[in-house]
């Protein structure tokens, strides 16, 4: 297929505006039922339109679901449930705003870690960067200046795991195929949140399941796009781009659960997001040059 690079950002706006209607129905619904309830009902959705997808792709679920990683593939499913548990806590305990600036660290973390886990090689540029937007997530909580809210922590930790989480999708895709790892993410997830969710059932109200409802539409919906917005363009050049899930949500969290902006959120905000894409582009071009030189050699 050609790579059509405006189609592509285009779909990445898309797909951000979506994932942040699906947080702030997150905050919402979590607020009002136990977190693992929402999170295993949203998962119940996710896991039929992974399955459908990953079959679609692969000829068929037993295809799809086939690998000689599975321990790895468990690992990676359990990770991203266990993600979006914390982050969902975040949202109803910190609010969107803060969540979100504190989460929008994780492209750092797997620039940071990506060298001891995957063997990569980090420059000293890309060194500096992570130094930057580490120096931009302390302003934002300001320790020392103010007391320090231990649930600060939470969307820190959520950016750890879902680091993570990304850097072993890139060592299953060694072996395993995108439609595979997709598989696996939405099965493991699926029986993980029902086996913990079940027991924390909670009666909700029509309207609530209305909201249920669109909850799930907006996940597969988001990963829908998701998936055509890398066929058509390369994750290099739409990626700067996901980071304006954190201006969607962070307008929501403002204007439908009148949170509020303070200025060290924001300035920090603004090095992490600096930070975060001048990594990004580092790191794009490091594999252009490592193509080029690969390219030669053969």
């Amino acid at each position: 297929m050609q790579s059509n690079t405006r189609l592509g950002i285009w779909l990445m706006i898309a797909t951000t505006f979506v994932f942040a209607v699906q947080d702030g129905l997150s905050r919402h619904l979590a607020g009002e039922y136990n977190v693992m309830m929402v999170v295993m009902i949203r998962y119940w959705f996710f896991a039929a339109f992974v399955i459908t997808v990953a079959a679609r792709k692969e000829g068929s679920v037993s295809r799809a679901a086939a690998t000689t990683q599975p321990i790895l593939q468990i690992v990676r499913g359990l990770l991203l449930a266990g993600e979006i548990c914390v982050l969902v806590v975040g949202f109803v305990k910190l609010g969107l705003v803060e969540s979100h600036a504190i989460f929008a660290c994780y492209p750092l973390l797997i620039a940071a870690l990506s060298g001891p886990i995957l063997g990569e090689t980090v420059g000293w540029r890309r060194v500096a960067a992570i130094a930057v937007g580490f120096v931009g997530v302390l302003i934002i909580l300001e320790p020392g200046v103010t007391v320090f809210s231990p649930y600060s922590v939470i969307p820190f930790v959520s950016a750890a795991m879902f680091a993570l989480y990304g850097l072993l999708t890139r060592f299953a895709a060694r072996k395993d195929t995108a439609a595979t790892s997709f598989f696996w993410t939405g099965v493991v997830g699926a029986v993980a949140t029902t086996t913990a969710g079940v027991w924390f059932w909670e009666p909700m109200t029509g309207s609530d399941w209305v909201w249920m409802a669109i909850l799930c539409v907006t996940g597969a919906t988001g990963h829908f796009l998701l998936i055509k917005c890398y066929e058509v363009a390369e994750a290099s050049a739409v990626q700067p781009f996901a980071y304006l899930q954190l201006v969607f949500a962070s307008t929501i969290g403002l204007v439908v659960f009148h949170e509020k902006l303070e200025p060290n959120v924001a300035i920090g905000t603004a090095i992490v997001v600096g930070a975060g894409i001048f990594t990004l582009w580092r790191q794009h071009r490091a594999a252009r040059a490592a193509e080029r030189k690969s390219g030669v050699t053969a």
